[in-house]
């Protein structure tokens, strides 16, 4: 029996694997916190099937057919030299994952720097955490997902969660949830929404709003905890200038939501002695992403919570290691332990860990749909190495998306299945996944956790690292693929970072049931909660960032009179490269819809179970027809683990994350007959 944490989602859920020559069996783990009282949720329950998957690859494919390594490794390396010679090393590109180890996320980002010398790499995290990550650090100084432990939830009196369905996406974080009373923002009523005290359900893309009525509320209502400001925080005054205009009947006709519901929510907030605010993806996927987030700070830091015991602001982490993902470099304008790249202290720093010269690190490169929107163009990459991302199925507006990989002169996908993008590969690697190899995640607490190996993978299947370590021996480098030998270096890179990890090793992991960054030290503790004293600015003090609310990047018109936003199902898990293939889950959730409330539907003629056509400006979908009153007349709904929903979505970025506007466009809806 082997102690372990879960292949999905940031909770990282502890559970025990037991192998018994094929027989595979699955227990949850009842002393890690995330997952108290041995919780695991369908997709838990069910990954030893991912073990033992009839689809999993075994064996290189070049142009499609299997091939030895040696044949696969030495024609990508001889494309990638010539591809570099002949064009520069920007025209080489990598393309990592938020469920990467971190000593993953690491390596290729030192393997992109170092050996293909490109300052082209991003990550599918940018789709997932940016713009929470983005406000986080201009408030705080510091992007942790909770900045405190999870269990401090269920001490607290009232939590407000924007644009997060946790009922579905991780259900053992509802168990978090059952001691405070709950306030859900959401334009649909999502299995999380319906275990609220209090639902504000606004017109999709106005989260902004809402939040500056809100604290337009506190002000006039003098719920503000003046003294904490005072002492804690920065800028308030340009705020409260800011929000004279957001009156509570003009943010209601831009949401739709209530004066009356309104005023409830910030009332229960403002008389919590502890209270928590947090925000997912509904209200941080916009082109106004950073800015929403930043409102929603706003609010907490005026009610005085972060930083104080059992109260807070957070960002619900998506991906396994969506926080770890973005600490060590995967991010184009990032360095290990959340450096920037264009640092002059920090790329001294790396580049001493990595044995090169500072100047010889490239700078910040495009970001993810700017990566992806460039290729095969001249001004974009000609080759691109994809770690842990399935593309095809979620990047915005993906039928373009689609055109650029295939107009590119090598496509090197490394992957455990033949996903929709490994499919359109020159070349694919077949690789271990969870439990199959040794790597530590950082879960949405900023807990560093250790994944051990409980299986052998099975023959003819390398790791992640083994492929980085023999590309890179070919061109001229030599890099580890030993985890523990890895994840020391790692250590090495991030000290005295924000993200520092120097004091972590795999033992301390083991014996503490995994660390909180940052740990700068051996001998000294990590800091599960690091804002208690003071916050990770310059002066220490939290920072108020005025921000005014603006239309989403497309509204309906006549042509595309309805909104689409899209989420998650319980079943599915992402891009459904994993979970489409377990039988179980494929039988709870078998195939895309699209989600329509009653009026909407009898305006169309449209009636459960047709199939029914979603347009856009972008692309077409289609889906079965499903009748619910839990969503707003005027919106529709699509889960996106198919490969079709981001066809139709925006690739409007934000200015400052590039989150591209994944929560909202305008869309028609057609039966077909």
């Amino acid at each position: 029996m082997t102690a372990t944490h879960c292949p999905y989602c940031a909770l990282q859920c502890g559970m025990t694997i037991t192998a018994l020559g094929s027989e595979i069996t699955i227990a949850p783990r009842t002393d890690v916190p995330a997952n108290s009282g041995g919780a695991l949720c369908q997709k838990g329950w069910t990954a030893a099937d991912l073990l033992t998957n009839g689809e999993r690859l075994t064996t290189p494919l070049l142009h499609g057919r299997p091939v030895a390594w040696e044949t696969a490794l030495d024609y990508v390396a001889d494309r990638l030299v010539a591809i570099r010679a002949a064009h520069g090393p920007d025209a080489v590109a990598v393309f990592g994952g938020g469920g990467l180890t971190n000593e993953k996320a690491y390596q290729l980002g030192k393997f992109a720097r170092v050996a293909l010398g490109t300052s082209q790499i991003d990550y599918n995290g940018r789709f997932c955490m940016s713009s929470a990550a983005a406000a986080s650090l201009r408030a705080f100084g510091m992007d942790r997902g909770l900045p405190f432990p999870i269990t401090d939830l269920a001490e607290t009196d009232v939590v407000l969660l924007a644009g997060g369905n946790v009922a579905e996406t991780m259900p053992p974080f509802v168990r978090h949830l059952t001691g405070p009373r709950l306030i859900v923002i959401d334009p649909r009523r999502t299995a999380t929404a319906k275990l609220a005290w209090l639902h504000l359900q606004p017109t999709p893309g106005t989260d902004l709003a809402l939040a500056l009525g809100m604290l337009h509320m506190v002000i006039a209502d003098g719920l503000v905890d003046e003294d904490y400001v005072a002492a804690r925080t920065s800028g308030f005054e340009q705020v409260r200038t800011s929000l004279a205009s957001w009156w509570p009947e003009r943010v209601e006709r831009i949401t739709g939501v209530p004066v009356a519901r309104m005023r409830e929510a910030v009332r229960a907030l403002a008389a919590a002695g502890r209270a928590a605010v947090l925000t997912g993806r509904g209200a941080e996927q916009h082109a106004k992403g950073v800015d929403t987030v930043t409102a929603f700070i706003n609010l907490a830091l005026a009610l005085g919570l972060p930083g104080r015991p059992g109260s807070g602001y957070g960002c619900l982490t998506g991906q396994g290691n969506g926080q770890g993902g973005r600490e060590h470099g995967q991010k184009a304008d990032q360095l290990p332990g959340y450096r920037k790249i264009d640092d002059p202290a920090a790329r001294e720093h790396v580049a001493a860990v990595w044995g090169v010269r500072p100047d010889e690190l490239p700078g910040p490169g495009r970001s993810a749909y700017e990566l992806l929107d460039t290729l095969g163009t001249p001004q974009g990459a000609r080759a691109l190495l994809v770690f842990g991302s399935n593309p095809v199925v979620s990047a915005p507006r993906s039928a373009h998306v689609t055109e650029r990989l295939d107009a590119l002169d090598l496509l090197v996908v490394s992957d455990i299945v033949l996903s929709e993008t490994a499919a359109r590969a020159d070349v694919v690697f077949p690789v271990t996944q969870w439990a199959e190899e040794t790597g530590t995640m950082t879960n949405l607490e900023g807990r560093v956790l250790l994944r051990r190996q409980a299986v052998p993978a099975p023959e003819g299947v390398r790791s992640d690292l083994e492929v980085i370590r023999e590309l890179a021996g070919r061109l001229g480098h030599r890099f580890s693929a030993e985890p523990r030998e890895v994840f020391d270096e790692l250590g090495r890179a991030s000290a005295g970072g924000a993200a520092d990890y120097a004091g972590i090793t795999y033992e301390r992991i083991t014996e503490e049931t995994g660390v909180f960054w940052p740990c700068p030290s051996p001998e000294g503790p990590g800091r599960p909660r690091p804002f208690l004293d003071s916050f990770a600015t310059p002066d220490g003090r939290a920072r108020f960032v005025p921000v005014e609310h603006r239309p989403a990047a497309e509204e309906p018109d006549e042509d595309y009179p309805v909104y689409l936003t899209t989420g998650r199902v319980l079943a599915q898990y992402q891009s459904g490269a994993q979970t489409r293939r377990i039988a179980a889950l494929s039988k709870a959730a078998p195939e895309p819809f699209v989600e329509l409330h009653p009026d909407l539907a009898e305006q169309l003629a449209i009636t459960a179970g047709d199939v029914v056509r979603v347009l856009s400006r972008r692309g077409e979908s289609t889906g079965l027809a499903r009748i619910s009153e839990s969503i707003r007349r005027d919106t529709v709904f699509m889960p996106f683990h198919w490969e079709g929903a981001n066809r139709l979505t925006n690739p409007a970025l934000d200015p400052t994350s590039r989150m591209p506007e994944f929560k909202v466009c305008a869309v028609r809806v057609e039966k077909i007959a």
